[in-house]
């Protein structure tokens, strides 16, 4: 079963940059098709003004992203998970895309004068 996020809420914001994704003895980790894996912090903002830090992982190389970017992550899955009587949720998605514009009412207004 697959957790698709409905981001249609939410905005994100870069926090830290690609990582390469370790694992416990500090070896790059990858997925079933051998394709390394990464990782970037990103801060979501709902419409309330809530704000969380989340890791977001990717399999392979991505495009270029920078320090306090908007971005989109594509096809955010959220996966439930449970070790050694510790519990979480990680989140994967298939890219991270940078915000290229961003429209504002005011913008649209400026725009129409």
């Amino acid at each position: 079963m697959q957790l698709m996020l409905d981001i249609s809420k939410v905005t994100f914001t870069v926090a830290r940059g690609w990582m390469p994704k370790l694992d416990q003895n500090g070896a790059q980790r990858h997925n079933r098709d051998n394709v390394p894996l990464f990782v970037a912090d990103l801060m979501a903002r709902d419409q309330s003004g809530g704000v969380e830090l989340v890791k977001v992982t990717v399999a392979g190389v991505q495009p270029e992203i920078t320090l306090d970017a908007r971005v989109v992550p594509v096809e955010l899955e959220a996966i439930p998970w449970a070790t050694n009587g510790k519990n979480g949720v990680a989140f994967r998605a298939t890219t991270i895309n940078a915000v290229t514009s961003v429209t504002t009412s005011s913008s649209k207004s400026a725009a129409a004068a």
